[in-house]
């Protein structure tokens, strides 16, 4: 497996430019029918942490209109402290791109954080209508 830090480390990337925007315990009602975190739901908590940062470059209401790239990188189990840290990437007329990198922390034992996961997604920003607006 490749360097998973390496796509969030990309050339012009600065550490303050990363911000920690969401942090959940996967709990057991979190499962698929064997027992892991369903992968569904890794998606889902990536998804809100990168809107946090969207919704606040926005100044206001956003949508996601696609999933760029999501890699799965590592297995999250029950009872690990998952953060989100995320960077705006690219800002357009109305859409804002995010990267967003999943780390667990395995509360028992170990107190190490492993990167599980990583995406790009696109936001939009929404008027009061539901519609697109500029940025």
């Amino acid at each position: 497996m490749s360097n998973p830090t390496a796509s969030f480390d990309a050339p012009g990337t600065q550490a303050e430019e990363r911000e920690l925007t969401y942090r959940v315990v996967a709990m057991p009602a979190d499962t698929n029918a064997y027992g892991d975190i369903f992968g569904g739901w890794l998606m889902s908590q990536i998804d809100i942490a990168g809107s946090i940062l969207a919704i606040r470059r926005a100044e206001g209401r956003v949508a996601t209109v696609a999933v760029k790239e999501f890699r799965f990188l590592a297995p999250v189990s029950v009872g690990d402290l998952v953060s989100c840290f995320a960077e705006i990437r690219k800002v357009g007329k109305s859409s804002i791109t995010v990267h967003v990198v999943a780390e667990a922390c395995r509360q028992l034992g170990e107190n190490v954080s492993h990167i599980v996961a990583d995406a790009t997604i696109v936001y939009v920003a929404l008027g009061d209508n539901g519609r697109p607006r500029a940025l």
